[in-house]
């Protein structure tokens, strides 16, 4: 059940990243971010007070338990995680091909994987190890692929912005074990999604308001709010995935990297970028790399 449940959460982050290319276009990064993480927070925190009051019953799959201090200020580390992740990862797609920042995110599950052998002391089979080799062998063909376009991965800073964003997305997923693995899920998702406001907040007061008139300026688009309902859509199928017995954050982090699939047709039909039978390559390579760490774990 929870691999199906990884799966139907990578079709909604597949289609995130979508709405999150089209939103950004002659946007402003921040703006953007603040809103749709807004978005995601305010869906919360009727339920909160609806279950602080009574009215939403512990039964319920809706139901936020209250917590304590000590969760509080971890569930605020989850959002200075994600945040700090989001922001790079904004930023990155507003400049760069959807095809080249997809794929290099979908390595995140192997950042996982190798974050839970060090921390949470769990062993690669020879299948995982392969998956491993092959992607870093495939995104240095991505790499290549890059280029063509103009776009030099040793030099260019929106790359390293998408690595930032993706070894921040892979600490966040190591924390969620040990956070699903100790507090109710509901509680983990809707606090956090509420601290993303005081979180984000600063980076729109002081990096966007000042400079709003001096560069390109923020234009309404009603898919901004759909990227917030989306995101929690896919984190709430994620989150009830890695509460399930035998679930593995490691397998579950390589099931939601296949919205990958989603994003990188989407780049060909909706975006038209180009040097695809190279990049394609490339993905399919990626792909065969997850599919064997899926297998071998």
């Amino acid at each position: 059940m929870w691999v199906l449940l990884g799966l139907s959460s990578a079709v909604f982050l597949g289609l995130y990243d979508v709405l999150r290319k089209i939103a950004l276009k002659d946007n402003p990064v921040i703006p953007v971010l603040f809103l749709a993480s807004a978005t995601g927070s305010m869906l919360f925190l009727p339920l909160v007070i609806l279950s602080g009051s009574g009215v939403i019953q512990s039964e319920n799959v809706l139901y936020i338990p209250s917590a304590n201090m000590h969760e509080h200020i971890l569930f605020f580390c989850k959002s200075v995680l994600v945040g700090s992740s989001w922001f790079f990862a904004y930023y990155a797609i507003s400049e760069l091909p959807l095809t080249i920042v997809i794929p290099i995110r979908s390595t995140g599950p192997m950042w996982t994987l190798i974050g839970a052998l060090l921390i949470y002391a769990e062993k690669l089979s020879f299948a995982q190890w392969a998956g491993i080799i092959l992607v870093l062998g495939f995104f240095y063909i991505f790499s290549l692929a890059g280029k063509k376009e103009g776009i030099n991965f040793r030099r260019n800073k929106w790359i390293l912005y998408v690595f930032i964003a993706t070894w921040l997305g892979a600490a966040s997923s190591l924390f969620d074990k040990y956070l699903i693995g100790n507090y109710p899920r509901m509680a983990v998702q809707a606090w956090f999604s509420i601290y993303m406001i005081p979180v984000l907040f600063p980076f729109l007061m002081i990096l966007w308001y000042p400079k709003r008139k001096r560069t390109f300026q923020f234009h309404w688009n009603p898919l901004i709010p759909l990227i917030g309902i989306v995101l929690v859509l896919a984190d709430f199928l994620y989150f009830k995935a890695l509460s399930e017995q035998g679930s593995l954050i490691a397998v579950l982090s390589v099931l939601r990297r296949s919205s990958v699939i989603i994003s990188f047709f989407a780049g060909v039909l909706l975006f038209r970028e180009g040097n695809l039978k190279q990049k394609g390559f490339a993905l399919a390579g990626i792909l065969i790399g997850i599919i064997l760490i899926l297998t071998g774990s």
